[in-house]
């Protein structure tokens, strides 16, 4: 096949294309998507991609496969940086890492490369499984790196375009590969930023689109001030660390934007007012729509934690959530993503 192979420049990409190669069938195109403006990154006093294309340069050096940068900068602030900045005005928490793989990665990109390339590979850890005449998107074996979150958002047709090389390989093999391949990636620490731009703190980007705006922290049921926070666009529901109170743990329970009020609740309040149901809205199915007569699973955020619950149809793309446990962190804005064991329904906005 002839494939698009997206290198970030960190281990996980590195190693997939080198597994692609390895496999000596396939016509391997690499490409860098360059995502920022440089005016976009000066608070940063760098341009942390350049470190990223160097990696990503040194992997298809090494593996003997071509490299293209493609700017995607418009693409990229208009379909996930203003919708991030509008969703966190409005005191939501948004997700631009699923928007990022919707709209830019499988998205603009797609639209930009010839139709001659039959799929699109990333180091993402997820699976896939043809049924029926279209790929189905699995978990990655390994629970903790799974990121079939961040990919619930796409169309069949992405989808079915879409190449994971090792979302059957666990992290701690993915490193060990790495070093077997002697690839210039096999030391670097893995990225906690945004899409690709790893060295991009998250509360940075806020900083740097929205500035800071001194507030109260409340707590929420003796309404007494605990402390300030910068913004509150700052903090998400759920949140525990990086709130400087003491007396805790407390944690975010309910913002307030047109006051710029961060409410916080300690555990044992919170354990109190257990939240079981939650409504979600723009449902999109990657398979048809589950019967309702049984139990699947939901991860209300990336990472390997998923809670029972049952399903009901509102209508209009809208469904009801019952958690078989209680969760303090269920956050408007971010995804509520679908599964039945390992296959991922799809995903919907946490209204």
């Amino acid at each position: 096949m002839k494939i698009a192979m997206l290198l970030s420049g960190g281990v996980d990409s590195s190693v997939a294309l080198a597994e692609l190669v390895r496999e000596q069938k396939h016509q391997i195109q690499a490409f860098y998507l360059k995502i920022w403006l440089e005016d976009d990154l000066q608070y940063l006093g760098q341009c942390p991609w350049e470190e990223d294309l160097q990696y990503a340069q040194g992997v298809c050096e090494k593996l003997g496969v071509p490299l293209e940068i493609v700017s995607l900068q418009t693409a990229y602030w208009d379909r996930v940086v203003s919708h991030s900045i509008a969703e966190l005005k409005a005191g939501r928490t948004p997700s631009p890492d699923i928007l990022c793989n919707q709209n830019v990665k499988f998205g603009a990109f797609c639209d930009l490369i010839d139709e001659s390339y039959e799929r699109i590979a990333t180091g993402h850890y997820a699976r896939q499984c043809l049924y029926h005449g279209h790929q189905q998107l699995l978990k990655g074996v390994d629970p903790i790196k799974d990121q079939t979150y961040f990919l619930s958002r796409l169309s069949r047709a992405q989808l079915d375009r879409a190449m994971f090389p090792i979302g059957h390989i666990p992290k701690r093999d993915v490193r060990a590969l790495a070093a077997h391949y002697d690839l210039p990636t096999q030391a670097r620490p893995d990225s906690q930023g945004i899409c690709f731009l790893g060295k991009l703190k998250f509360s940075e980007f806020v900083k740097a689109h929205l500035g800071e705006w001194p507030g109260q922290i409340i707590e929420v049921d003796s309404g007494k001030v605990l402390g300030s926070h910068k913004g509150f666009w700052f903090h998400t529901i759920g949140q525990r660390k990086g709130l400087g109170l003491s007396g805790g743990p407390w944690f975010v329970v309910q913002k307030d934007p047109a006051r710029n009020i961060v409410y916080v609740s300690s555990v044992e309040a919170r354990l109190q007012r257990p939240q079981l149901t939650f409504t979600i809205s723009s449902m999109h199915w990657l398979e048809d729509k589950p019967s309702l007569d049984r139990f699947y699973t939901v991860k209300i955020r990336h990472g390997e934690r998923t809670t029972e619950c049952r399903l009901a149809d509102l209508g209009e793309g809208r469904m009801a959530v019952e958690l078989g446990q209680p969760d303090g962190g269920i956050a408007p804005g971010q995804y509520a993503v679908l599964y039945d064991g390992d296959l991922c329904l799809g995903a919907g906005i946490i209204d």
